[in-house]
């Protein structure tokens, strides 16, 4: 596939925010990139043999197997999905490699009231390995605008994508992911999901079908909640085969916003585990969190389970904090360091200490 230079033309502040959704322009510690602004393609590369990238439009008109895929997973489960799309990544990992390195991709928002459609088609093929982080933004620059994203993640037998998507929106943006992932015998599917930054509304559901016996899916997610933002955020995992395994877990702290964490498990068949779990803090008087775990079997072999927590921080925790020489912000500050731990994530050493950074500059600002 022919790879697309990057367009000098970009101003450094929007490759700022674009940065702040983990997109790292030197590609040093990266094994391919794609970069999406508004509706046009802006750049893509392969900077490893064990994959390929490029843009869903090229990758569907120069390979005829694609077409197989696109749209695939959502046609099994009887769902419709947007066929107006423009953009979107393709990604393929071929079989039996094992990237060290994450590939990274972007979609970017830039002109006003921009309604960006993408479609993107994840692929990795049997036994191999691969960490690939997504950033989406939008420029300051906008007063409004929208993003609907579609992703299909097929996962070979024995393949593992650990799959991390940042969000670093603006306060007048709308968006709607869809996505479904494919997994077949013995597949690991890692799904985390941050979103840190002001945004006026999110609504997202990704799925996960555990298709293959010994299947693994994790979903986790960090969300801080601004005033005026209302982020309807979940996961659902069936678990179709035995010995399957899934586990979902939401972190989220209000700091004036509306959080509506959900969580679905669905067992059709036997001797399968799975654990839903849903902690928030709220920090303001005006804001919301509406946990709403569901579980879902008809039979008894089954091991599903869930907790959740809603609540603010105690008085005696801030109190201990200060009696140690710190302020009340301060103080407050650190609980939700802690709370917001990405350790839950389960990155590499590599994307851990750029989230990490990223993390901490927004509670920084914020808090």
């Amino acid at each position: 596939m022919t790879e697309k230079a990057l367009n000098k033309n970009m101003e450094q502040k929007d490759q700022d925010i674009i940065a702040s959704s983990g997109m790292d322009f030197s590609e040093q510690a990266r094994a391919g990139s794609f970069l999406q602004q508004d509706a046009e393609v802006n750049f893509y590369r392969s900077l490893s043999e064990g994959a390929e990238i490029s843009s869903i439009e090229d990758a569907l008109k120069n390979e005829p197997a694609v077409k197989e895929y696109y749209g695939q997973s959502f046609r099994s489960l009887g769902r419709q999905f947007p066929e107006d799309t423009r953009g979107g990544y393709f990604v393929r990992v071929k079989k039996g490699k094992a990237l060290e390195l994450p590939i990274q991709a972007c979609l970017f928002l830039k002109a006003q009231g921009f309604q960006q459609k993408v479609h993107n088609v994840i692929i990795i093929e049997e036994g191999a390995k691969a960490y690939l982080i997504t950033g989406c933004s939008a420029s300051e620059s906008i007063a409004a605008g929208s993003h609907l994203g579609i992703s299909e993640f097929y996962i070979k037998k024995g393949g593992y994508l650990n799959f991390t998507m940042i969000h670093s929106w603006q306060e007048e943006v709308s968006v709607r992911p869809m996505s479904i992932a494919i997994l077949e015998e013995g597949a690991t599917f890692i799904s985390n999901y941050v979103c840190l930054k002001p945004v006026k509304d999110i609504t997202m559901y990704p799925t996960a079908v555990l298709s293959g016996s010994g299947a693994k899916a994790s979903f986790s997610s960090l969300i801080l909640s601004h005033p005026g933002s209302l982020q309807d955020i979940g996961s659902r995992v069936i678990l179709r085969a035995a010995d399957t395994n899934a586990e979902i877990i939401s972190r989220a702290v209000s700091l004036g916003g509306k959080v509506i964490a959900r969580g679905h498990i669905k067992a059709e068949e036997k001797n399968v585990k799975a654990h839903l779990e849903c902690r928030g803090l709220i920090l303001s008087e005006k804001g919301t969190i509406h946990a709403i775990p569901e579980m879902e079997s008809e039979f008894r072999d089954v091991d599903l389970s869930h907790e959740a927590a809603i609540g603010r921080i105690s008085r005696e925790e801030i109190e201990y904090l200060q009696s140690r020489g710190l302020s009340e912000t301060q103080a407050q500050s650190i609980i939700v360091r802690g709370f917001m731990d990405v350790e839950v994530l389960g990155l590499p050493d590599l994307l851990k200490k750029e989230i990490v950074a990223l993390e901490e500059a927004t509670l920084k600002a914020n808090l």
